[in-house]
């Protein structure tokens, strides 16, 4: 297979090349370069946009932490402003993949991939991140749509991710030991606006817990949460575990994300 391979030097330049139908964006490449050598994915054009300074970063604003699209997953975890504002996103970050995923993997790309054992997704529906494009903003709650789709429009590029300041917040996962991605995971959070809970690896797209948010908003303890059961009607069933597996890990998970959030 042969295509051709740009890289960008502008996000202005980026969209530019992306326009064409048969051009993927490249961002850490952890997913699309692995679907390209299994032949699950065939794009004739790369636009690379590993040389984005712009695209990089951490700061702390207005109540908000505000990470760059091209920002990896290691630099999220090592960053000092998230460790201080967002542990659990640190903490999350710290412990996707192994060591060269973190090195490599960025989280605009986790974001557009939007695979449904991701963690990142859980961040950033559980804290009801924005997220921002070359284009619009995103809220969190209308960005995942589905097993691997997203509200992006063809080209579209995201170039930052803002996450409110939690009182408190929490993540837990149970990994699958070969991959690391999330086999179930939950983030959990509490603020001025109520609390919410994101669950990711139990079905085909991560989800809005309501439930959980109902108990977890009349008493915030793990007991609350671990109370809460859950129906396994279309959650995932696979080699690795069943949807009836799934959805008794739900309830202990966010009971431990609740502990770890304090």
């Amino acid at each position: 297979m042969s295509f051709t391979y740009q890289q960008a030097t502008s996000v202005a330049d980026a969209a530019k090349a992306a326009a064409g139908m048969d051009t993927k964006i490249i961002a850490g490449g952890q997913s699309l370069l692995g679907a390209i050598k299994l032949g699950l994915a065939a794009p004739e054009s790369l636009v690379d946009l590993s040389a984005l300074q712009e695209l990089r970063g951490v700061r702390l604003t207005a109540g908000m932490i505000v990470i760059g699209a091209m920002t990896t997953h290691a630099d999220v975890a090592a960053s000092a402003e998230v460790q201080r504002a967002i542990p659990a996103l640190a903490d999350l970050a710290g412990h996707i993949g192994d060591r060269q995923v973190r090195n490599r993997g960025t989280l605009g790309g986790s974001l557009a991939n939007n695979d449904p054992a991701a963690c990142y997704p859980a961040a950033v529906l559980g804290l009801g991140a924005t997220i921002t494009t070359d284009r619009r903003s995103i809220a969190a709650d209308s960005f995942f749509t589905g097993l691997y789709e997203t509200a992006l429009q063809p080209g579209e590029i995201i170039t930052s991710v803002s996450f409110p300041v939690p009182d408190k917040a929490g993540w837990q996962k149970f990994r699958q030991p070969a991959s690391r991605f999330s086999l179930v995971g939950v983030f959990v959070c509490r603020m001025d606006t109520g609390v919410r809970v994101a669950v990711t690896g139990a079905a085909a797209c991560v989800f809005r817990a309501s439930k959980l948010e109902a108990a977890l908003a009349q008493e915030w303890s793990a007991a609350a949460a671990q109370k809460v059961t859950f129906s396994p009607e279309g959650l995932n069933t696979d080699l690795h575990g069943s949807a009836d597996y799934r959805a008794a890990l739900i309830p202990v998970l966010a009971g431990r994300a609740v502990t770890a959030a304090g």
